[in-house]
């Protein structure tokens, strides 16, 4: 089985500041999503869906206090938040739900996102699907986003696998999760975490990374040049 992509130590902008190196193991949060051969989700409806299964995951209850991912959370949340995106079908998204986790769905997109794991502690089940290229397509021009809720616009002069694009909108909203009070991630949460991801109008690209909305810079291990911004996340309260 085929995988998708890895997203390797992204560089977030508007992000609060890392702890200092202890040496403790380095954490990635896992996401997989489904892609049956026949009948694949539409491009736009899976960068969508890794986004809010990151959102999901972050207001969890067992993800924060004492609640049983929380360490995980905190250690892999102090330092780079990277995330490792791959493919299942059949029996192995089968043996995927079955470990520890959330299944997030879409419109027909379903990702299931995994507490954090150290980079060489993955369970035997995921450790098994490859992280290789593949692409998913949308059959049909995505409608202009609402102006209202928010949005994660990707840079119109950079082309990302499916995974790579997933990894990046979830960094995106994990930014605009930080960036937000606890009333408006109460707000955003309750509301069932809409949001749209879409590509920029390149007319409006500068604007959108000189705004001070919450960005993110790719690191530049995989696909993508060092210190490129990938996702702007724009938030209406954020504006």
């Amino acid at each position: 089985m085929g995988g998708v992509s890895q997203d390797q130590d992204p560089t977030p902008v508007n992000t609060p500041p890392a702890r200092p190196a202890t040496g403790a193991p380095e954490f990635v949060l896992p996401l997989v999503v489904r892609i049956e051969r026949a009948d694949p989700p539409p491009r736009t409806d899976a960068l969508e869906t890794s986004a809010r299964a990151v959102l999901v995951m972050l207001a969890d209850e067992r993800s924060v206090g004492d609640g049983e991912w929380a360490r995980a959370m905190r250690d892999w949340q102090d330092a780079r938040i990277r995330k490792v995106v791959r493919r299942a079908r059949g029996a192995e998204w089968r043996r995927a739900e079955a470990l520890p986790g959330i299944t997030v769905t879409g419109k027909a997109a379903e990702v299931r996102v995994f507490p954090p794991v150290p980079l060489d502690g993955w369970p035997k089940d995921l450790a098994r699907l490859q992280v290789s290229g593949t692409d998913l397509d949308d059959p049909e021009t995505p409608v202009d986003a609402d102006p209202s809720a928010p949005v994660l616009w990707m840079n119109p002069d950079l082309e990302m696998s499916a995974g790579k694009a997933m990894a990046q909108t979830g960094h995106g909203a994990q930014l605009a999760w930080w960036a937000l009070s606890d009333e408006e991630r109460a707000a955003w949460r309750d509301a069932g975490f809409p949001l749209a991801v879409r590509t920029a109008d390149p007319a409006d690209w500068r604007r959108l990374t000189t705004s001070g909305l919450p960005t993110v810079r790719d690191a530049g291990f995989t696909e993508v040049a060092p210190g490129s911004c990938t996702v702007v996340a724009d938030h209406p309260a954020l504006r």
